[in-house]
């Protein structure tokens, strides 16, 4: 049984998000980076069921560098293993770069050969160019560095509009990856983490230009269209926000909550998904403004005036972009009628206080 989880590269991008959602599933995690000793990684090994090895190197120095830090840092690490006699199991980050001839890709190729010969189980994943919140800008990711420009004022250089790079979302590789960590699968040929989002250099700063205009105008949520404009939008949201302001999660068994943005000017923007045929609400407010907006899946939304029980029913769905709004003194409540997953986009016009909440439990239905 796989308990005790060695995560390498721990503090990059990606190594930030596994962690996390490995300590939520329940796993124990070691996390190993560069300021770890040579000591501390024996020992993580030692008591390791499983390892995701993410540690690399992509802005060297030197050319040496990228030798170096990924494909002999991986020999060492399968070494390291069998030395001490374990047989555990490995998720390797390598990168579509591997296929291509220059030294950051040749030294990805290396490693990736090291880990299929080695006779341990592994999977080996080639990603595309990763995005999401966290992501570190004006560094080595487009999709960053035009979130926190444009959200900043800045301007942004775009020497091909038309280029098209291949995107994978940092949530995917994450949720890949735990599937295959629960499955305790493994592979001989090289993975990729699906979906792929194709999206040209001129797109992308459309988006987000377009992006932040609706998030300040009245109307203060976007339209959209595809999984890739919610994730998109869902990672700028993260290089707007105000910086005084935490960031809040939640999720159980009949979702999660996660909050977005956060704007003493602009209010709060949060994404609500919830598990099919799952009901969420039953409150009124008295003076919030709020729109729903389902951007994926079939939703119910039900509002009922508390003074004269007029109901109001709306079904939405979320390939037939339709904003609805949460009207005061109308107590509200939203249902996945779908087979998937929803997600709504929920803006309410002020942050959440808990001093003044402004949120009154009553059902929608009443007996």
């Amino acid at each position: 049984m796989i308990k005790n989880i060695l995560v390498t590269g721990a503090n990059g991008f990606i190594g930030k998000h596994v962690c996390l959602k490995l300590e939520r599933a329940g796993y124990n995690v070691f996390a190993y980076d560069l300021d770890n000793t040579e000591e501390e990684l024996t020992d993580f090994v030692k008591q390791a069921d499983y390892l995701v090895h993410l540690a690399g190197i992509n802005r060297p120095m030197s050319v040496e560098e990228f030798y170096d830090g990924n494909s002999n840092f991986t020999k060492r690490l399968i070494d390291l293993i069998k030395d001490n006699g374990k047989n555990i199991p490995i998720i390797f980050s390598s990168s579509i770069q591997a296929a291509l001839d220059n030294d950051y890709g040749k030294s990805k190729k290396m490693a990736e050969d090291y880990l299929l010969d080695c006779g341990l189980p592994v999977n080996v994943f080639r990603l595309a160019n990763v995005f999401g919140k966290w992501c570190r800008p004006n560094y080595n990711s487009a999709a960053a560095t035009f979130c926190y420009n444009i959200a900043h004022g800045l301007e942004i250089q775009i020497r091909d509009p038309n280029y098209v790079v291949h995107f994978n979302y940092v949530d995917d590789i994450v949720d890949e990856f735990v599937k295959r960590i629960k499955n305790e699968s493994s592979s001989k040929d090289i993975l990729y983490v699906q979906p792929t989002h194709d999206c040209s250099l001129g797109k992308l700063a459309e988006l987000l230009y377009y992006f932040k205009q609706e998030i300040e105008s009245d109307r203060h949520l976007p339209l959209i269209h595809d999984e890739f404009e919610l994730k998109l939008f869902k990672t700028f949201c993260d290089y707007l926000s105000d910086d005084e302001y935490g960031f809040n999660y939640a999720a159980d068994d009949r979702g999660s909550f996660e909050e977005l943005y956060k704007s003493k000017k602009w209010g709060q923007i949060s994404d609500n998904v919830s598990f099919p045929g799952i009901t969420k609400g039953g409150h009124y407010h008295t003076y919030k403004k709020e729109i729903f907006y389902t951007v994926l899946g079939n939703c119910e939304i039900k509002q009922r005036n508390i003074n004269t029980n007029e109901m109001i029913v709306d079904v939405v769905d979320g390939a037939k972009p339709n904003p609805i709004n949460i009207i005061p003194y109308y107590t509200h409540s939203i249902k996945n009628i779908g087979k998937e997953n929803s997600h709504t986009i929920m803006w309410i016009n002020e942050i959440y206080n808990e001093n003044t909440p402004d949120t009154f439990r009553e059902p929608v239905d009443k007996e």
